[in-house]
């Protein structure tokens, strides 16, 4: 699958490195909306649940997806947004509470900064690092609820902040992996916020909403509310998980059980037929006999309801079980599942849909960007791409702030972890 259009200008690269594939896209910024130059998704190598396990075999997969970007634009290659998206990541509320030093006691840019450092004063192992650092309120003197508090008068400055960090070795190898395949890495972003990014609007954020990324091998939820980050999380099951359940449960290869989830697989065994089957030496050459749809649908739900079984356990823990207007939104390439909407419907007590990329800020090239849009499989590589396009001012807009500042920041976390 490939989308091409004409380049020219600055271009950004969204790199989603999954476990399964890796999607790409290639965009650039034109009359204040972004234009899709290319898309595509290629087999990916050398991962497991998120993280590099391999580098030459990361980097050569890598290299394949970066090839046809780089005929649309060697600059595909300079500047190239990647994902966070292992389960280790691990995201905590704290507090950052400084002095207003101005004599005048009004609050400057300085004074913010030094709130947000403050609050950046968590307790990490050596092997963990901050990659996010996103304000959900400041207060002045006590009174909060505050967005901006620029230009306000006070003594005393307080920013409460959500921090997210991860496994550094993880971080180390998709970078290293990146750079191995030729490219050039200008920003990382925690999965979760990616998604959300890309799916949810203003107004779903401002109601109140969760977004549920269904991978291969990992899924992440990001929580909305009043347009700020309540939560964002990885767990470690996905739809790989489905297919192995289905490959013990019919004692059939992975391969064949994938087979058959990706072209008769249903979330909802209620919507199969009791009498619905299919002859197993389709999917294995020595198999004999058939097996029931319904049974194959009952194998899946059940793996499925374990999953947003996770997801019910961190909402009741943030307080927004069965209380989130905007619903859940499924993106992902495990949010194909057919009867997947009722499922969560029914498991998460909250209305559901299948997420695509907002095409709000998208030039419309026609049908070929039409279709890229509308794959919710390429949710977080458009989401990367837009948070490389627009920058720390929409992220500040969308997600309070964005933890890494740029270009600078990737060069001093590549000197850092450079022997």
């Amino acid at each position: 699958m490939k989308f091409k259009g004409n380049a020219h200008g600055d271009i950004i690269t969204g790199l989603d490195i999954g476990t399964s594939s890796i999607k790409i896209v290639v965009a650039r910024k034109e009359n204040g909306r972004a234009t899709l130059l290319y898309a595509a998704k290629e087999p990916s190598a050398g991962l497991r649940k998120g993280a590099i396990v391999d580098f030459p075999e990361a980097a050569q997969a890598i290299r394949r997806t970066l090839t046809g970007a780089e005929k649309v634009s060697k600059s595909a290659l300079k500047n190239i947004f990647i994902s966070i998206g292992t389960s280790e990541a691990k995201t905590q509320s704290s507090r950052g509470i400084v002095a207003v030093s101005s004599a005048d006691a009004q609050i400057y840019q300085a004074d913010v900064d030094r709130a947000v450092r403050a609050s950046q004063a968590v307790n990490l192992p050596q092997n963990r690092m901050i990659v996010h650092t996103l304000t959900k309120e400041f207060m002045v003197d006590g009174m909060g609820d505050i967005a901006d508090p620029m230009g306000l008068a006070g003594s005393r400055l307080e920013v409460q902040s959500l921090i997210i960090d991860a496994f550094s070795p993880h971080v180390k190898g998709l970078i290293h992996s990146v750079e191995l395949a030729g490219g050039e890495v200008g920003g990382l972003v925690f999965s979760p916020l990616i998604a959300a990014r890309a799916a949810l609007s203003r107004k779903q954020k401002e109601l109140g909403t969760a977004v549920v990324d269904i991978g291969f091998a990992t899924t992440g939820l990001a929580v909305y509310e009043e347009n700020k980050l309540v939560l964002a999380v990885k767990f470690p099951v996905g739809a790989e998980h489905v297919s192995r359940d289905i490959a013990v449960g019919l004692k059939i290869p992975v391969d064949a059980a994938e087979s058959i989830k990706l072209h008769y697989g249903c979330a909802l065994a209620k919507e199969v037929g009791a009498k619905d089957s299919i002859e197993l030496k389709k999917f294995v050459t020595e198999a004999k006999g058939s097996v029931s749809l319904r049974f194959v649908a009952e194998i899946i739900e059940s793996r499925l309801e374990e999953i947003f079984d996770f997801v019910n356990n961190e909402l009741r823990t943030a307080g927004k079980y069965g209380n989130l207007p905007g619903g859940v939104v499924l993106v992902g390439g495990g949010a194909k599942m057919p009867g997947l909407v009722d499922l969560v419907r029914q498991e998460v007590k909250l209305s559901s849909q299948i997420g695509c990329c907002l095409t709000d800020e998208w030039q419309n090239e026609g049908g070929e960007l039409k279709e890229a849009l509308e794959d919710p499989e390429f949710v977080c590589a458009f989401g990367l791409a837009l948070w490389g396009i627009y920058g720390e001012k929409s992220a500040q807009a969308e997600l309070p702030q964005f933890g890494f500042n740029g270009m600078n920041e990737i060069k001093r976390l590549l000197r850092y972890f450079t022997p």
